[in-house]
């Protein structure tokens, strides 16, 4: 493999594990965010209306892949794979600094529920297009091994945003977690959201998958 080759492996299988950590964060962390923008309601229902939230990312990932996908195909892995995580660092980061129910009322959920679907989108667009990625680029009857590291970055993000959830907890306490440290993981996506932009490789990625030789 050339160095170029590996740099694209270890970009996409960083960048996909950085957008699962965004994407579980949310849930991890559904009923302290229930009790921030759905303050208005009982215990139960903000619960109930945390978790719809959470479920509406996964319902318009099927639309990002598609999109993504061809948009890959018309541009370029690398370009659409730097689109999608900036979206979702974006968005997570937004969350993070995103006033309550308390203070802008309505305005937080509806804005919350936005950030979602955009982080559900990006995610359908991400993943397969990383894998897509990792395809176009391993060598030669080594495809199936070195994409089933996009496969385990599921697993791999939700211990890391557990990790950083539980860091946090630890260090500013209960209490004022939840008045304001569970933003903190949110905006540390801005620091990953670098880390996947800088290892990112230069190439632009293949327009489809190369003829196996031989």
């Amino acid at each position: 493999m050339s160095r170029e080759e590996r740099k694209v492996i270890l970009a996409s299988s960083l960048g996909t594990v950085f957008e699962w950590y965004d994407f579980y964060l949310y849930g991890s962390l559904a009923a302290v965010i229930g009790a921030n923008f759905f303050s208005q309601f009982p215990e139960s229902t903000r619960n109930i209306f945390a978790l719809l939230a959470f479920a509406a990312g996964f319902l318009v990932r099927p639309f990002g892949a598609l999109v993504f996908g061809r948009l890959g195909d018309l541009v370029g892995r690398k370009y659409t794979f730097l689109v999608t995580i900036l979206i979702m660092g974006g968005s997570t980061f937004v969350v993070g600094i995103l006033p309550t129910s308390d203070s802008i009322g309505i305005i937080a959920p509806i804005v919350l529920i936005a950030l979602r679907l955009l982080q559900g989108l990006a995610l359908g667009g991400e993943h397969g297009g990383a894998a897509t990625y990792v395809a176009e680029h391993a060598p030669h009857g080594r495809r199936g091994f070195y994409t089933s590291f996009i496969q385990i970055t599921a697993t791999a993000g939700l211990f890391l945003s557990l990790l950083v959830i539980l860091f946090t907890q630890l260090a500013v306490g209960p209490d004022a977690f939840k008045t304001w440290g569970w933003r903190v993981p949110f905006l540390l996506s801005i620091a990953l959201l670098g880390i996947s932009v800088w290892i990112s490789p230069a190439d632009g990625g293949k327009p489809g998958l190369q003829e196996d030789e031989g």
